[in-house]
């Protein structure tokens, strides 16, 4: 795959150019003491209304770490949709590509919260399921000319597809959580220079069960069998298995206490995705991106917990002594 670097130079520090082609939300979250089972009704512990949705939150999550990003998505001409739009605007994220659809409302997930900070989500897809090919080729310029390129699977895969292959014919490196995991399009994984995605994730697409190290490196193995440059296979409190041609090994999870799971996995795909944009080496990148989705889950809701460079900066040194790349 072409290895295209145009990241902007601002000063000495590096500002990776990224594209996010993927779905924004509206995420209504509830706390629970526990998950209530069928046909039971519980009372909760609190309510927030937060922007969210796969796409957005690695957006957000890469911006507040200094890239510089575009966003295309669809949003429904409604409250949540304007709401949406305004927060990405606040976090300095381009939002020409963002396109409004009169006949669908815009995305919203409900999410409930356990005590121990586990979640459960329930999707509403709405404008999201309705962003078309057309619309990516709208985009077209935007994602030829970024340096990463980010998707994930709240969109029509078709649509996914289409910005993948649009960066591939660019040199645009492609960075590609598919959450929800699907059936992927023949050929798909060979355009895609880094596959992150957790044990559920690999299992669907792979066949394999994955349960412990050794499983998750069969299933990764499985991946670059099909032409993925880079398997970064999350393990939550297991940590990350990062395996490339002839390379294997497992980075350790940062230990917190979870308040919050929610938006970890997207903080972890913007995070790295910045890192490794800064020059850092994989599994330099893995390690920053592992402290940012930790700190993640100590706060609740999900663009709301997302570090900023700063605060990831202060916790890895408060943490082991030393800066941030």
């Amino acid at each position: 795959m072409v290895n295209k670097q145009q990241s902007m130079d601002v000063g000495n520090a590096v500002v990776p150019r990224v594209v996010v082609v993927g779905s924004v939300n509206m995420d209504l979250v509830f706390r629970t003491p526990r998950m209530p089972a069928p046909g039971e009704t519980i009372t909760g512990d609190g309510f927030q209304q937060v922007p969210g949705g796969k796409g957005a939150n690695q957006a957000v999550a890469a911006a507040r770490q200094g890239a510089a990003v575009g966003f295309v998505g669809m949003i429904g001409n409604d409250s949540f949709g304007q709401m949406a739009l305004e927060s990405l605007g606040r976090e300095g994220i381009a939002t020409t590509h963002m396109t409004t659809d009169l006949s669908a409302a815009s995305g919203v997930a409900g999410i409930f919260v356990d005590d121990h900070g586990e979640n459960s989500i329930v999707l509403a897809p709405g404008a999201n399921a309705v962003l078309s090919e057309a619309h990516v080729e709208a985009a077209a310029a935007a994602i030829g000319g970024a340096d990463y390129l980010i998707c994930q699977l709240e969109s029509p895969i078709a649509s996914v597809a289409r910005a993948i292959a649009i960066a591939r014919e660019h040199g645009v490196r492609v960075v590609f959580n598919p959450a929800p995991a699907a059936q992927l399009p023949d050929g798909l994984l060979a355009s895609v220079d880094y596959l992150i995605l957790n044990e559920t994730e690999a299992t669907q697409l792979t066949g394999l069960a994955v349960l412990d190290r050794a499983s998750a490196a069969e299933a990764a193995a499985a991946l670059l069998a099909r032409g993925a440059g880079a398997v970064l296979l999350t393990m939550g409190a297991g940590g990350v298995l990062v395996a490339t041609t002839g390379h294997e090994r497992f980075v350790p999870a940062v230990k917190v206490k979870a308040v919050d799971t929610t938006a970890a996995g997207d903080t972890f795909v913007g995070a790295l995705t910045v890192a490794i944009g800064r020059g850092l080496d994989l599994d330099d990148a893995v390690t920053q991106a592992q402290h940012a989705a930790a700190l993640t889950v100590t706060r609740m809701g999900a663009q709301t917990s997302i570090p900023t460079r700063a605060e990831l900066h202060e916790f890895i040194q408060s943490t082991h002594g030393r800066e941030v790349t």
